[in-house]
């Protein structure tokens, strides 16, 4: 892919972004802070519902492509896109949840994945890791340097601890289009691909695999589940390549 295909962003869409960034993390934090044992999948879904409503902005998954919901809730051996329903959270789970918002006609997307504690040791490391192999791409995206330079540091940091890198979806631009160029993968070799310029704005959203990295999509036509049933985690921010290390936009 040319970089020219990669829209960098004016400094009016530069601070809508933010702005949407920002929202969106408040409420990302207060879902997370609701989140117990006994809840449905749904349920998360009704308060991600109310707290946009709240925050006077649009849902970006909903009615996208058909999909039927407010948030993405994926449990355990669920990597992403799973459609909330009246699946019991229980203890010992981990849950990722997926919002997007439109603000001001701007998308911003995030995603994290949390333990209904007690779990497990090594799903908590699968937790730990995913988030860490997060912040080892953002390092890497910044301006001067390849778009791959992002997927490789993910890829080594998430293989590194033995555990492996879902290859079928992936990260994206984000701005006047939810997905707009480049796609993102969490895998592949260093310095290949575009040079990342200031003003570009990312969705970078490692999926780590506790088993191997094979997915299928249940017959709900988007609930992407491990092929082996072993769980998975997912995390993800917005960020903006600036000349220093990169500015996250939904932290």
């Amino acid at each position: 892919m040319k970089t020219s295909h990669i829209k960098v962003k004016s400094l009016d869409e530069i601070d809508i972004l933010r702005k949407a960034g920002k929202i969106l993390a408040s409420i990302i934090k207060e879902l997370k802070g609701s989140l117990t044992a006994g809840m449905t999948t749904k349920d998360i879904d009704a308060q991600a519902e109310i707290l946009i409503r709240k925050h006077g902005v649009k849902a970006a998954f909903k009615g996208y492509r058909n999909f039927p919901a407010s948030a993405c809730v994926s449990v355990n051996e669920a990597v992403v896109h799973g459609i909330p329903n009246q699946r019991i959270i229980r203890k010992g789970d981990i849950v990722s949840i997926e919002v997007g918002i439109i603000y001001q006609d701007y998308y911003s997307d995030t995603a994290l994945t949390v333990a209904i504690d007690p779990i497990n040791p090594q799903l908590q490391k699968l937790l730990e890791v995913t988030e860490t192999a997060l912040y080892k791409g953002i390092e890497q995206a910044r301006a001067g340097n390849h778009l791959s330079d992002i997927s490789f540091a993910v890829q080594s940091y998430a293989e590194l601890h033995g555990f492996s890198i879902v290859r079928d979806f992936v990260g994206h631009g984000i701005g006047r289009q939810l997905h707009e160029d480049p796609e993102i993968p969490n895998y592949g070799p260093a310095h290949q691909g575009p040079i990342l310029k200031e003003g570009m704005v990312l969705a970078i959203e490692p999926m780590v695999n506790l088993g191997k990295h094979r997915t299928k999509i249940l017959n709900d036509g988007w609930t992407v589940v491990t092929e082996d049933g072993k769980p998975s985690a997912h995390f993800e921010h917005c960020i903006l390549i600036t000349s220093q290390e990169a500015e996250v936009l939904t932290r």
